[in-house]
């Protein structure tokens, strides 16, 4: 499963590639930014996008609203310190699978994704 990691924290990109990379996951990409995530998205075609939902230029929703185009098949999981039930409502409504408030636990990132596996 090719994963791209969208999020502005250095230190939770390296963690969640190491975690990823342990368990048999391949890190396709990395962005630190909004416009950056869109790009790789679009580019890259990822199968799973952790996306952070506080970015410095826009809102991790924002990047989900804007990749979230019919022909789009990467699936997405949320990962934010915001779990204010409005915003994990909003993401799920635009096409998130999951969302997971920071600090979350590594075993249910893995779950998740096994999961998300399964499915395709």
């Amino acid at each position: 499963m090719r994963v791209l990691i969208v999020d502005d924290s250095t230190y939770i990109r390296s963690s969640l590639r190491s975690l990823l990379h342990d368990n048999g996951y391949e890190v396709v990409g990395e962005a630190k930014n909004g416009e950056s995530a869109i790009d790789l998205a679009l580019e890259l075609n990822p199968d799973v996008i952790t996306l952070d939902n506080i970015l410095p230029d826009m809102t991790g929703l924002d990047v989900l609203k804007t990749i979230n185009t019919d022909d789009f098949t990467s699936k997405v999981i949320m990962i934010s310190a915001v779990g204010q039930q409005s915003a994990i409502v909003e993401a799920m409504e635009n096409g998130a699978k999951h969302y997971l408030v920071k600090p979350f636990d590594n075993e249910e990132l893995i779950g998740i994704l096994r999961g998300l596996d399964e499915e395709t």
